[in-house]
């Protein structure tokens, strides 16, 4: 009775150390010695059962509270892993925050993500608890688990959450048969693809239980979260479970990454977009204040020249303006110009009304008016040409156009007036030139008249580009009996005839017969010079001549003919004058030599005799007038005239010495 009533006590009191111990958290251990104890203490019976009862529900009470402070943990470690997130906005810090709580919290050996790339292959992309460094003494390690690291898709643990869509673990994996080569996850359903490079990887870490969880967005898997030890070990479900909450963290960071480096990219597009736009509307307000200048300055009655170099510093460029004809009229010059590939360029800018590329640094626009070609710009640019400056190019195009239009609408506004000047029969010298100088045409500086005729067509375009074409040089123009008549400044009447010629004809697209006269430095010789323009024009007709250009002068003895002056003089000085030069300077025959040789008809021998000198010495003579006269002077024409001079010469003589036969006091002519 007694042994019993003290077993009571002992067990009661037992069993309240029990919950004291509970009360402090003592370890297991505690637990454990008590028993010992209260068996070494005689405890016995239906006590020691009621205490070793009561030692295993503290044990499971100890074991709950350590599952709610596992659980407790975890959701703090989660809710700090998701506070982080919201700090950090790069993907590699985020993704390093991952697996850093993943190792800790679970407390693993190893944690690692790996993303899938491009082509559905996956690539470890961070990495926490890798290994670093050699294998062993002197061997250099094998392939590691690193980031940038790549493994075969559906290789592995991988392979299988990706198929599932489920966290899968293995406690062994080097020893799991379900991925071998040969294995299967599902018999029958999946085969895991082998990657020997991961195997060696895997086995280069010394990785042996091995857990993985899906990075999941909406029903796509993007990725793998993966926990490692390098013990064999099994997993809990619990541990699983703050795997997947982990790996939801996981997918959460990168789709904040995708989204926030998308939203980087709209807005750095946003910029580009503002910056060209501001860039536009900058080149846009250039635009239109250079063609506002160039406008008022073409409003304002300005050149040619002032508007090729107001859009030169506008498009910070050579620009050069031509005619239909290629013949510049304005602008700067530009070295090594390409002409073969402007003319091609020049055709396909007409073609396509806009300005084309002649090369790397070269343009060429159109001046058009309608339909009707009235020239181009050609533009050699210090840095190429944006489309802004193109734009820029067309309006000056445009506005070049519009000034030529002015022009001849000018020209033939004051047509009338400036025909009256060298009408049929013509006013009076000093009202011609009263009217001229009130038109800006001063017929005191030499001037040379230009006939044109047509050879078929309609004249009405031929008047119209006269009228701009007299306008443009200064000059005056009137239409007279089918032919176009032209007064111009200068004192080359061929070069003249030549210009309207290369001029006209293109544009008509049909023959045109030129002839001039002159120069003439006064008013009173407009009359004369049209007269022997006049001559000139019917004897190529006669001659066969129609569709040439030429002036009295081209005509040699025949323009001699047809000149109401008849300058005997410029005739003889034009064909034999550096003989009769030589002849006064240095008081040799050569003269005589030419006489003696043509009548001799050509024979340096019978020259000799009729001189009385050695043939050599003709022969020498002869070389000597060659090269004064041309290699050409024994052709048949040139012969012609050079007969003819020394006939007219010769006569000259005559009746030099004559008068002064009759007049003694008046000196001889030399």
């Amino acid at each position: 009775m007694t042994s019993h009533g003290a077993d009571a006590t002992g067990g009661a009191d037992a069993l309240l150390t029990v919950l004291e111990l509970l009360a402090g958290q003592a370890p297991s251990a505690h637990f454990e010695t008590l028993l010992d104890e209260a068996r070494l203490a005689g405890l016995s019976g239906e006590g020691l059962e009621q205490l070793e009862r009561a030692v295993k529900l503290a044990g499971e009470v100890r074991a709950g509270h350590e599952d709610d402070a596992r659980r407790e943990a975890g959701l703090t470690a989660l809710t700090d892993t998701a506070r982080d997130l919201t700090f950090s906005y790069d993907l590699d810090s985020l993704l390093r925050v991952i697996t850093r709580r993943t190792r800790r919290l679970l407390g693993l050996d190893m944690a690692f993500v790996t993303l899938r790339g491009a082509h559905g292959s996956c690539y470890v992309h961070t990495t926490d608890g890798a290994r670093t460094g050699l294998d062993g003494p002197g061997r250099t390690a094998g392939p590691r688990l690193a980031p940038g690291f790549r493994i075969a898709e559906g290789y592995g643990l991988g392979g299988a959450v990706q198929l599932h869509g489920e966290p899968v673990w293995t406690a062994d994996y080097l020893a799991d048969e379900r991925f071998a080569p040969s294995g299967s996850l599902d018999a029958g359903v999946h085969a895991p693809a082998f990657d020997e490079a991961a195997e060696a990887a895997v086995r280069g870490e010394g990785l042996h239980a091995i857990m993985a969880a899906p990075l999941r967005s909406g029903d796509a898997v993007i990725g793998v979260l993966y926990g490692a030890d390098r013990r064999v070990r099994d997993h809990t479900s619990e541990e699983l479970g703050l795997l997947a909450a982990l790996a939801d963290l996981a997918a959460l960071a990168v789709e904040k990454a995708g989204l926030l480096d998308r939203t980087r990219a709209e807005v750095s597009e946003l910029e580009r977009d503002s910056s060209r736009v501001r860039t536009s509307l900058t080149r846009m307000r250039h635009v239109s204040e250079a063609h506002s200048r160039i406008m008022n300055l073409v409003l304002a009655g300005g050149d040619l020249g002032n508007v090729a170099k107001a859009a030169g510093d506008a498009l910070d460029a050579t620009v050069l303006i031509r005619d239909q004809g290629g013949r510049a009229l304005a602008g700067g010059d530009i070295p090594g110009l390409d002409e073969e590939a402007v003319a091609k360029a020049s055709l396909d800018a007409h073609a396509r009304r806009r300005p084309v590329p002649a090369d790397d640094d070269t343009w060429v626009a159109p001046v058009i008016a309608g339909s009707e070609d009235l020239g181009g710009l050609v533009i050699r640019a210090a840095s190429g040409l944006t489309g802004e400056d193109e734009r820029l190019l067309e309006l000056a195009a445009q506005s070049v156009a519009f000034l030529l239009l002015m022009r001849r609408s000018t020209a033939v506004a004051e047509g009338p007036v400036r025909d009256e000047l060298i009408a049929d029969p013509p006013h009076a010298p000093q009202q011609i030139a009263q009217r001229a100088r009130r038109l800006g045409v001063d017929l005191r500086r030499p001037h040379v008249l230009v006939l044109a005729r047509p050879e078929g067509g309609e004249q009405g375009r031929a008047v119209v580009w006269a009228s701009s074409y007299a306008y443009r040089l200064s000059g005056l123009k009137t239409v007279q009996g089918g032919c176009i008549v032209l007064l111009l400044p200068g004192i080359d009447a061929s070069a003249a005839a030549k210009a309207v010629a290369a001029e006209l004809s293109p544009l008509l697209g049909h023959p045109v017969s030129v002839a001039a006269a002159g120069p003439a430095t006064s008013p009173d010789g407009v009359g004369r010079m049209h007269l022997e323009a006049g001559r000139c024009l019917d004897a190529m007709s006669a001659l066969g001549g129609t569709g040439s250009a030429a002036s009295v002068n081209d005509l040699g003895f025949l323009g001699l003919l047809l000149s109401d002056d008849h300058d005997v003089e410029g005739f003889v000085e034009g064909a034999i004058g550096p003989v009769l030069d030589y002849d006064a300077e240095r008081f040799t025959d050569l003269t005589r030599t030419l006489e003696a040789y043509f009548a001799s008809g050509g024979s340096p021998t019978n020259a000799a005799e009729a001189l009385h000198v050695h043939p050599n010495t003709v022969s020498r003579r002869l070389e000597r007038i060659g090269e004064l006269l041309g290699p050409e002077w024994q052709k048949p024409g040139q012969v012609l005239e050079v007969q003819l001079a020394l006939r007219l010469q010769r006569t000259r003589e005559v009746l030099a010495r004559g008068r002064a036969t009759a007049d003694p006091t008046r000196p001889a002519a030399p």
